[in-house]
């Protein structure tokens, strides 16, 4: 069941409970990282095998994203400032416990290609938060294979 979150902004990223940071280099130029993530989404699904569905809705600044498993989300852009950032909250969620999510991709220049650091971070019940960080791994490397695979898109 789908229920609404707490509306938060982007000091929530130095801010929440559960504070996860990845990163990892990547051949392709900020300014098409950016583009594919702030302006491809419904590409989402072609390089995050986590996503099955990412779309626009409204004027743009919100999305839909369903994940492998049955999480849906509803969320907001709170920045797209090419080609340095893109932030995301989620408004609507159907994972049980969450309360507060909100995503930050920073892209820096590395020689010819991008650093991506991505910043996930959550609040929650306390079975929601430890679960979370079990879960640390898995989302480390779902985003290495993300950013693997859209490095290999933008390449081709």
């Amino acid at each position: 069941m789908a229920h609404q979150l707490r509306a938060v902004g982007l000091d929530f990223i130095e801010t929440a409970p559960v504070r996860m940071v990845f990163a990892q280099e990547m051949s392709a130029p900020p300014d098409a990282v950016f583009k594919a993530l702030a302006e491809d989404v419904p590409g989402w699904a072609e390089w995050f095998s986590a996503v099955t569905l990412a779309r626009s809705t409204g004027d743009g600044s919100t999305r839909e994203v369903h994940l492998k498993g049955g999480g849906r989300f509803q969320e907001t852009v709170l920045v797209a400032k090419a080609p340095e950032v893109y932030a995301y909250r989620v408004d609507v969620a159907n994972a049980p416990g969450v309360r507060a999510i909100v995503e930050e991709w920073r892209l820096t220049p590395a020689g010819t290609g991008t650093r991506v650091r991505w910043t996930f971070t959550a609040d929650g019940t306390a079975a929601f938060r430890f679960v979370a960080m079990l879960g640390r791994a898995g989302l480390g490397r779902a985003f290495r294979g993300a950013v693997t695979t859209l490095d290999r898109r933008l390449a081709g």
